[in-house]
């Protein structure tokens, strides 16, 4: 399911992306899509959006009268009307990821979630962002997860890179090796 929203949502998301591009509103789209994305992942609307007596017009109401306070331009009311005539509501967190990673893209930026058993300290976070930067060749903006079950070390995601330095990798790596 998580891949047709994916494709759903491309379409939505580069356009969004060419005119945040056009008006150099790269956060204002940001903010707007995450209230989206809010909205329609409150349980009560998720009920409401997938009522199937619930027609376009009443929902396109309730959800415009919910929005009016933090979506104010005509561009984003009209991304929400079109979302909704057709039936794409549900695949707007896939928009929202699709556009931060073109958003990403266009500043230079990459993003790097590192996985780690422990928390990070921030020197150590600090080092791992000035070694990636380098390596890459951008700039980097780093999310932070634990995962006790890597047991040490660390397994960092940027891009459709994946650096595996952690003992959990380690010891599956170790155990194919075994098996050839």
């Amino acid at each position: 399911m998580a891949e047709e929203f994916a494709t759903l949502a491309r379409p939505y998301a580069e356009a969004v992306f060419d005119l945040a591009v056009e008006a150099n509103n790269f956060d204002e789209w940001s903010d707007n899509l995450n209230f989206l994305t809010a909205v329609i992942e409150d349980p009560t609307i998720a009920e409401v959006i997938t009522n199937p007596s619930i027609d376009k017009e009443l929902l396109t109401r309730i959800l415009l009268d919910i929005c009016k306070e933090h979506i104010n331009d005509q561009a984003g009311i009209n991304l929400l009307k079109v979302m909704i005539e057709n039936n794409r509501l549900l695949a707007i967190p896939q928009l929202v990821f699709q556009y931060e990673q073109l958003k990403a893209e266009h500043q230079g930026i990459i993003k790097v979630d590192i996985t780690s058993p422990y928390p990070v300290e921030p020197s150590q976070q600090q080092e791992i962002e000035t070694v990636l930067q380098k390596r890459l060749g951008k700039a980097v903006d780093i999310n932070v997860t634990e995962d006790k079950s890597l047991l040490g070390g660390w397994l960092i995601r940027a891009g459709d890179q994946v650096i595996d330095v952690s003992i959990k990798g380690y010891l599956h790596q170790l155990a194919t090796e075994l098996h050839r």
